[in-house]
């Protein structure tokens, strides 16, 4: 039997109890090829990105029984490299989410505590990887989306810089932020599937000429800056005390370590929760119940058929959705969307000076350790304070990279990020495999620790 169905027959007899998957296809259409650069790589991908003949449900039930027409771009390129899908994983309705707890297919469970939240949007693609259920997976990444999961879960996680990677067959959140990138226990792994996805793409007028060189970095070389608006922040002390000791080993292998500023990331998260619903409020207008699979019709006049279709999103999506309609409604596009719009340019511009002085930026990636399912559901502010770390990345537009670097006295995982100049993937993923070839972090399973 090939790894591919061994994968299948985990995924229905061991992983369905962490609900990290919303379809998987029989076992007789998924084939391993003995060529190609990703021959040997079983892929899981999020239920936001089209796989054509597949079920797309951007976990809502809006899109209920809809099957996607098309490949998208990543997928074509996957395909062409040989690559083998297994299934499309669980995300928070429409990746509006910080823990996997907004689909309407029920929240996946963390493999490293079933009790806690994998992270969000993309938990059912870290969830995945975590538990051994595919070799790597595809999410995307609007404020964090990648990466918090990634921490999360204990895996490698790339969101690369903005227009490097097609946005084509994407459900759109907001088109301004998304990135699709890869989750792999390994920085090697992501490496590999992200130099195949990368690239210009004619479907996509956003994306940029792009080809990924792998790059030796000598750490001893690089300077790495330390933002104190990220390190300054209420962070768990267990999470500080692991990112400060990520920092000690790039100070022994003989990096430059500095303080730096950027004074206006204090401002991210409010300006994020500004940009992204009115981005939302408008990607989201498509699903009326007339182009797409569900329509309730409970009279002819259409504008009920549009109020009764929409009444099948989830609470999140509703709430964002008119946050973003207020923000751009007359009397308001000034006070909000137009001041949000200015911190994000300040952000850029501070990132391009504190990048003519530093490599790289470290941080750590999430603010707490993963918490309990349901302990912030009814809390969207606290909710949205996961994503403090992070969403400064999405509006600079800057490739960012999270990877484990220790674990809890209670066995949870805790990741670090860094960050680099936009089209530096190569300086943080060189940084990243020379950490993993020093250290098990990643290599560390649910089973052996919490067996």
């Amino acid at each position: 039997m090939c790894k591919a169905h061994d994968y299948l027959d985990t995924i229905k007899s061991k992983g369905s109890h962490l609900n990290a998957f919303l379809f998987t296809p029989e076992g007789a259409d998924v084939e391993m090829s003995t060529t190609g650069p990703l021959k040997d790589l079983v892929i899981a991908v999020k239920d936001n990105i089209s796989v054509k003949d597949w079920p797309l449900t951007a976990g809502s039930k809006i899109l209920e029984g809809y099957i996607a027409p098309y490949d998208a771009t990543v997928i074509k390129k996957l395909r062409e490299a040989n690559a083998t899908l297994i299934g499309k994983t669980n995300l928070d309705e429409f990746a509006m989410g910080s823990s996997t707890e907004n689909s309407a297919y029920g929240v996946t469970r963390n493999p490293w505590g079933q009790e806690t939240v994998p992270g969000g949007s993309s938990g059912g693609s870290a969830a995945a990887v975590a538990a051994d259920l595919c070799d790597v997976s595809l999410g995307s990444d609007t404020g964090g989306s990648i990466r918090q999961p990634t921490a999360f879960c204990g895996v490698t996680g790339l969101k690369p810089t903005y227009g490097v990677v097609s946005r084509y067959g994407l459900v759109a959140l907001a088109s301004s932020l998304d990135v699709i990138g890869p989750f792999a226990r390994t920085a090697e792994q992501v490496e590999r599937v992200f130099s195949v996805i990368a690239g210009k793409d004619e479907h996509d007028q956003s994306t940029l000429d792009y080809q990924y060189e792998t790059k030796d970095v000598d750490i001893a070389s690089l300077k790495i800056g330390l933002p104190k608006e990220l390190w300054d922040l209420e962070i768990d002390p267990e999470v500080k005390q692991t990112n400060q000791d990520f920092v000690e080993w790039l100070r022994h292998r003989g990096a430059t370590i500095s303080d730096v500023s950027l004074p206006s990331l204090p401002l991210a998260l409010p300006a994020y929760y500004i940009i992204l619903p009115a981005e939302a409020s408008a990607n989201l207008a498509r699903f009326d119940g007339i182009r797409f699979r569900a329509s309730v019709r409970t009279s002819q006049d259409l504008a009920d058929t549009y109020r009764d279709t929409r009444y099948l999103f989830g609470p999140e999506v509703k709430r964002r959705i008119l946050l973003g309609t207020f923000a751009l409604s007359v009397g308001h596009y000034d006070a909000y969307y137009e001041q949000a719009e200015k911190v994000r340019h300040q952000i850029i511009n501070e990132h391009k000076e504190v990048f003519a002085n530093v490599d790289l930026l470290v941080s750590a990636t999430t603010p707490t350790l993963p918490f309990k399912i349901g302990e912030r559901a009814q809390d969207p502010i606290a909710m949205y304070q996961s994503d403090l770390l992070t969403v400064g990345a999405n509006l600079a537009g800057i490739p960012a990279l999270s990877l484990p670097v220790g674990f809890s006295a209670s066995k949870l995982p805790i990741g670090a990020q860094l960050m680099a100049d936009r089209f530096n993937e190569n300086v943080i993923l060189s940084v990243a495999k020379q950490y993993q070839a020093d250290t098990d972090w990643h290599l560390r399973k649910p089973e052996e620790d919490n067996g």
